[in-house]
């Protein structure tokens, strides 16, 4: 099987030889789905490295924190480029609002996903449809839903090749790329935000805290996904 033989290719490779690979095999057909979170601010680094050319998007969900426009703003900068962009379907968006207000996100996990499925996941699977390989930066250690990822999966949501070329990567070596590399990054990790999504449904994180905690802030663990990598 093509997946199987590919993570017995990538098990112990670089995230960069990973990305070569798929960007070459694939071209534009390959792109990484950026949050402007700090994994995916390396990934971006590496890829125009690459070649200045390849596929990145964001999904704008309308609710982001100004310092997630600040990062997008300086990495288009930064790197000559203007990342793609995708929107939410904005009747969808006046609908939702009229069915449960402008928070009712907090009011049940249904309400939560309702909103996070026109937000996020019908933007992103337009940004999907005409793809092949979708490049994340998901790492194991992000998340108890997380750690059995291998580098490269089929996802059958979205009927494509995943590839999480960061799999392996603990926090302290995504730093140290940033860092070594000046990487733009969202100026919110400085605050005590380990993962940042949209403003109303992302808090800093306490000393001791798991770095998903402050994700989807009141509800348990095992439902804090927005269902972009649900399985």
């Amino acid at each position: 099987m093509e997946i199987k033989r590919l993570n017995e290719r990538f098990a112990k490779a670089e995230a960069t030889e990973v990305l070569e690979y798929f960007l070459k095999e694939y071209g534009k057909e390959a792109a990484l789905s950026s949050s402007l979170g700090a994994e995916d601010q390396v990934l971006t680094d590496m890829i125009f490295k690459i070649n200045k050319e390849s596929n990145i998007f964001t999904l704008d969900t309308g609710r982001l924190h100004p310092e997630t426009y600040d990062v997008m703003d300086a990495t288009n900068l930064k790197y000559g480029v203007k990342l793609n962009v995708f929107f939410p379907d904005k009747t969808k968006v006046e609908e939702l609002y009229q069915t449960q207000g402008i928070n009712g996100h907090f009011e049940s996990i249904e309400n939560r996903k309702r909103c996070c499925n026109i937000r996020k996941i019908e933007p992103l699977k337009r940004a999907l449809k005409p793809l092949k390989v979708w490049i994340t930066g998901l790492r194991a250690s992000q998340s108890i839903t997380r750690v059995d990822m291998p580098v490269v999966e089929w996802d059958e949501n979205f009927q494509v090749i995943k590839v999480n070329p960061l799999i392996n990567w603990s926090e302290e070596d995504v730093w140290d790329y940033i860092k070594k590399n000046s990487v733009p990054y969202n100026k919110l990790h400085d605050k005590g935000f380990p993962s940042i999504g949209c403003a109303p449904c992302t808090r800093a994180i306490k000393e001791g805290e798991d770095i998903r905690a402050g994700r989807w802030w009141w509800e348990n663990p095992e439902h804090k996904e927005c269902g972009l990598h649900a399985k």
